[in-house]
């Protein structure tokens, strides 16, 4: 919606008021005054619906504060009272422009660097300083144009775990999935920017929570457990006060935990009041953390996690997008250990879009004898009757089965 452009008759309002700070504002909320006089800003009606993040980044413009009425809790956006919500109907159709093994080299380069460059932000942060914003929009643009090129390459690369600098890792995994669930979703170039910056950052908040709290093995007490959720507050409070963070990133910051049946954190927000973007980070960033091994829980496989998913659509995710995810991941996305009917155990090296059950992998592995070498096959060759159905892919196993951890396999066999 422009927010210039709304229509008289369109609202319908309520008489209570609360003055909020702009980074406060949520879909779903009906602004009935701002900080200045309306005839100082282009806004046609005085009182508008926020419908979605580019409402909030307009009234940002003009505006500190806001006057906001109550609005009915079943308020829905329009877009999303349609078969789907305006971020799954596809506005742009991505190909590959090169082939995951040509965008390994790349990619490794891009990874090590983000990852470099994401810790040093994090830590700077843990030690009392700024989100350098700048550096953060680098990192996004330089892994969007990885996942542009061949989205396979970098999602492996984001599989390589290191449990010691699980929570660097994580954001930077998180803003790599992020983007390459958007373009999956087909969002253009400037919102993919968008919601990468928003993955990379969804968890800065945690840099304030205590290291013997956020790395402890044993359950958490009540009183811990409160000390780790205030982590997206303090999201929202580092970011607000970063000069060039959108506030689209703010909101992500400070929503990731919600879920749309209402029983998410800090907030409790029912459906209507999270945006997309936060929607999205809250199934990538669950996703991520279940595949990963952490302090106090060991990773599952791929499969396990989407399934997860899938059980909580509706509940802590939102639907459509759980079921979109699911989509893009596949069964076997790049990075996933996999075994074979007969015994071979292989990585996913890259991902067959017609037929996911064969994908191309590196066997690593064979269970009943030792493995002169390793060897690359393409289980599409199933499909073309070159290999026998003993090739099927058996089950998908967690990072560390048999030995075998993908970070043992950063260079060797990519270019292969």
């Amino acid at each position: 919606m422009d927010l210039r452009d709304v229509k008289p008759g369109s609202i319908e309002r309520k008489s209570s008021t609360l003055k909020i700070h702009i980074s406060e504002l949520k879909i779903g909320m009906f602004v009935s005054r701002l900080d200045r006089d309306w005839q100082e800003t282009p806004f046609v009606m005085q009182g508008f619906i926020i419908e979605s993040l580019d409402d909030i980044e307009v009234v940002a413009e003009y505006a500190e504060y806001v006057w906001i009425d109550a609005v009915r809790e079943e308020w829905v956006p329009p877009e999303q009272r349609a078969v789907s919500s305006h971020s799954i109907v596809r506005k742009n159709a991505y190909i590959n422009k090169i082939s995951s093994s040509q965008e390994h080299r790349a990619a490794i380069g891009v990874y090590r660097e983000a990852k470099k460059l994401t810790k040093t932000l994090l830590d700077d942060v843990r030690l009392g300083g700024g989100v350098n914003t700048e550096q953060a929009k680098a990192t996004v643009k330089d892994c969007m144009n990885s996942i542009l090129r061949n989205a396979d390459a970098l999602i492996w690369m984001s599989r390589m775990r290191n449990e010691d600098e699980y929570t660097a890792e994580h954001c930077l995994n998180v803003c790599i999935l992020a983007i390459a669930f958007g373009r999956h979703l087909g969002m253009s170039e400037g919102e993919l920017t968008r919601l990468g910056l928003c993955g990379l950052l969804h968890d800065v908040g945690k840099m304030r929570v205590p290291a013997h709290i956020l790395n402890k093995r044993e359950p958490l007490t009540d009183k811990e457990f409160n000390i780790i959720k205030a982590h997206a507050v303090h999201g929202r409070n580092l970011l607000m006060s970063s000069p060039g963070v959108p506030n689209a990133t703010v909101d992500v910051a400070y929503s990731h935990h919600e879920r749309v049946d209402g029983t998410g954190y800090p907030r409790k927000l029912s459906a209507a009041g999270i945006s997309d973007f936060a929607r999205i980070i809250c199934i990538v960033d669950a996703y991520d953390a279940m595949t990963a091994d952490r302090c106090y829980s060991r990773a599952i496989a791929s499969t396990e996690a989407l399934k997860r998913i899938f059980q909580h659509r509706g509940t802590q995710f939102d639907e459509r997008l759980a079921l979109e995810f699911i989509k893009c991941i596949g069964l076997y996305p790049p990075g996933s250990i996999v075994e074979l009917v007969n015994g071979l155990v292989g990585i996913v090296l890259e991902t067959n879009h017609r037929y996911r059950h064969l994908p191309k992998i590196i066997v690593v592995k064979d269970l009943n004898k030792p493995l002169a070498k390793e060897i690359v096959l393409d289980l599409n060759d199933i499909q073309q009757e070159k290999l026998d159905k003993s090739h099927l892919i058996k089950r998908a196993l967690p990072d560390g089965a048999y030995g075998i951890y993908i970070r043992d396999f950063r260079e060797r066999g990519l270019s292969v």
